[in-house]
């Protein structure tokens, strides 16, 4: 385990993994409690399994981008640690399973040699930067985001302002106003937009799935692009400093937004200005060239076995790029699995057909690059094959799903198997279907919404029903939700709860009715509005009949055992910790963070880790007092309140006025060595003040 600290070139990537090894050694021997752990291991994209000792590693992907030889470094790594199966995820990463926690640190350190990371793929951190997988070929395009999305990947990776957040932030680039990367569900989104010759963003803020999905809110028409990394970073400023920390169900901003209202975010946000490490960020537009085209070749002679397939897979999964002469290839990954056996020869029958850049897709596929009119048969039968040339890419027949119950801790019923059977039913009966992409069906195993069922034409989620004192595995049935265009979608509304073995009939009886009345070129938005959320729940009320049940029913999709519930700890989000011990150990290592950074004159962040020392030194002595705060300016508040309004600690001003001073005073050398040598007195004051209360 100890080669990869003379592979690796990277010094900061080199510290983070041999950092992980220590603290593994430390939880194995005791030294950090569970939860801690558990909140280290998130922000270095290890994540506790279904399996009881086995580990899901998310690998980080910047808007899905990822070469023929990083994909082959990942299957090898798939196949060392894992079960040799890559996940591709709704976020455009990949993940492997059933990795022992112990060989983690050895499988990060391979993959970096290949320049792909795990740092901050799952927690409570900016999560993978998503973009429309067809940017930089996208003929609708203004111009090419993927750019725009790599310089904030990179600006937020290891960035002290968010590594530690109550919950996740999930940011977005779509390529056009079709609004493909779904900017209306994230955190903050981001839609390109052109003022005269001048670069810009709309911002879409506040917007996210789950339980309880919210709608982003338009915050600006028009952002130039020199200023999109500032104010990233001076809103992710106030989510960390007023964020809720202790109940994750209600931790992301969108929650915020709504308890505080967005126009006080972003008179917030334009506080936090004065303290961000740039007031402008100039983007380098050539940090992501294009791909090389392959050459052309000559002289293919190939035959194809199927003509009526390959003219429904030029029809669904191919379209012209603005490259003339070119074509983007999509290919339909079922229930967005490959093995590694076949992902070698994936690379293999691709290759010096398409670009040396594949991007992976928001509904679990993949998109080829700059293929050529004349290579299109033979890569078609190079991916039919490997039976991925299914037409119907993006179509009704393209069904999105997460893992479920296969791997995930939240998982209540099964929606891998259920995908493939709702793809079975769309081609074996409604096969003229597979040409209509204004549908979408997705399936989550959860109410959390990793398979997107709340931005679904008709969507699923795994829950349960109770019939004569027995549980049988069910879904709740969504519909009319989906993407309108330029920042504008719509949440699915929640219509009935079925047994899941009916939710093949719950699809025909959608997909019939919807043949039957819908006006000729009527949009199912348009459908589902003219008829009402109760016309569907009327049409769909007999199926939730429980008197009718067969034993067939108590059983799940993909299983043979009867249906029981049992739901783990979810990891999405991390794990709170308020420890005293934990936070005043945390202070420190904080302070010796903002020390390192001062030395290396990295003003802004050595401000950010004292400001963190300040907020964890006073949890501390609050959680002594069982004072628990929900955010940081509560901390900051009740700390005011239990200690320097009583006269317990003696400071020459508020801890207000001390602590905030950080949104007062630009991120200057004399700033950052004033603020750190107050963190640190605080620090040693407080640890003095809470020996005195034990001895006491």
């Amino acid at each position: 385990m100890q080669s990869f600290r003379t592979e690796l070139e990277n010094p900061v990537v080199e510290k983070d993994i041999i950092d992980l090894e220590r603290k593994i050694k430390a939880f194995r021997e005791g030294k950090i409690h569970d939860e801690k752990f558990r909140s280290l291991r998130l922000a270095r994209g290890v994540y506790g399994q279904r399996q009881p000792g086995v580990q899901m590693v998310r690998i980080k992907l910047p808007f899905g981008k990822v070469t023929f030889k990083q994909l082959l470094r990942i299957a090898d790594i798939a196949d060392e640690y894992g079960s040799g199966n890559l996940h591709l995820t709704t976020r455009q990463d990949i993940q492997i399973h059933y990795v022992s926690l112990d060989r983690t640190p050895e499988l990060w350190a391979k993959l970096e040699q290949d320049d792909i990371t795990l740092r901050e793929a799952c927690g409570n951190t900016v999560r993978n930067v998503t973009a429309s997988p067809a940017s930089g070929i996208d003929p609708q395009e203004p111009f090419d985001v993927s750019p725009y999305a790599h310089a904030v990947f990179e600006y937020f990776l290891r960035n002290p302002i968010c590594q530690e957040m109550g919950r996740k932030f999930k940011i977005s680039f779509s390529s056009s106003e079709a609004d493909t990367g779904f900017s209306y569900i994230h955190d903050l989104g981001f839609i390109p937009k052109l003022q005269g010759e001048e670069r810009g963003f709309k911002v879409m803020m506040g917007g996210g799935l789950g339980a309880q999905p919210s709608l982003a809110h338009i915050v600006k028409e028009f952002l130039p692009e020199d200023e999109l990394i500032p104010y990233t970073e001076a809103v992710i400023r106030v989510f960390d400093r007023y964020g809720e920390r202790n109940n994750r169900n209600k931790a992301r901003l969108k929650f915020l937004v709504a308890k505080i209202g967005i126009d006080e975010v972003l008179r917030l946000a334009e506080l936090e200005k004065t303290a961000n490490k740039v007031k402008t960020f100039k983007i380098n537009r050539d940090a992501v060239p294009q791909p090389e085209a392959p050459e052309a070749v000559s002289n293919i002679d190939v035959t194809i076995d199927n003509p009526l397939k390959y003219e429904q897979w030029l029809a669904t999964n191919v379209f012209e790029q603005k490259q003339t002469g070119f074509y983007g290839v999509y290919v339909k990954v079922p229930v967005g699995d490959i093995h590694t056996p076949e992902a070698r020869k994936f690379v293999a029958g691709i290759r010096g057909l398409v670009a040396d850049e594949i991007r992976v897709t928001q509904n679990q596929g993949l998109l080829l690059k700059y293929a050529r009119n004349e290579s299109l048969p033979a890569l078609f039968n190079a991916l039919n094959a490997l039976q991925l040339a299914e037409p119907g890419f993006d179509s009704v027949a393209d069904v999105t799903t997460c893992p479920g119950t296969d791997t995930c801790n939240l998982g209540i019923s099964n929606s891998m198997t259920l995908s493939k059977v709702l793809e079975d039913v769309i081609y074996n009966e409604y096969e003229d279907l597979i040409y209509n992409r204004d549908i979408k069906i997705k399936i989550s195993g959860c109410m959390n919404s990793c398979g997107q069922h709340g931005l679904a034409h008709i969507g699923f989620h795994g829950s349960s029903l109770k019939a004569d004192k027995r549980v049988l595995p069910s879904v709740q049935v969504l519909l009319g939700g989906g993407t309108v265009g330029d920042g504008i979608g719509r949440a699915a509304d929640k219509v009935i709860k079925v047994p899941a073995k009916r939710a093949t009939d719950v699809l025909r009886s959608v997909l019939n009715d919807y043949k039957a009345n819908a006006v000729s070129e009527e949009t199912f938005h348009n459908y589902y509005d003219s008829k009402g959320k109760d016309y569907f729940y009327q049409l769909l009320k007999p199926l939730a009949d429980l008197t009718t049940l067969t034993e067939e029913e108590f059983v799940d999709w993909g299983h043979e055992e009867t249906f029981a519930t049992a739901i783990g700890v979810g990891e999405c989000a991390g794990v709170m910790v308020d420890l005293v011990a934990t936070l005043l150990f945390e202070a420190e290592e904080k302070l010796g963070w903002g020390k390192d950074a001062y030395a290396e004159s990295r003003w802004a962040d050595a401000i950010y880790h004292s400001y963190n020392t300040f907020l964890s030194s006073a949890k501390a002595l609050l959680l002594d007092k069982a004072v628990n705060c929900s955010t940081q300016a509560t901390v900051i508040k009740e700390f005011d309140a239990h200690f320097v309004d009583t006269g317990l600690v003696k400071l020459p001003v508020s801890f207000n006025d001390l602590v905030l001073q950080i949104n007062q005073n630009e991120p200057s050398e004399a700033f950052a060595s004033a603020y750190q040598k107050s963190a640190e007195e605080f620090l040693t004051e407080m640890k003095a003040n809470r020996e005195a209360l034990k001895v006491s």
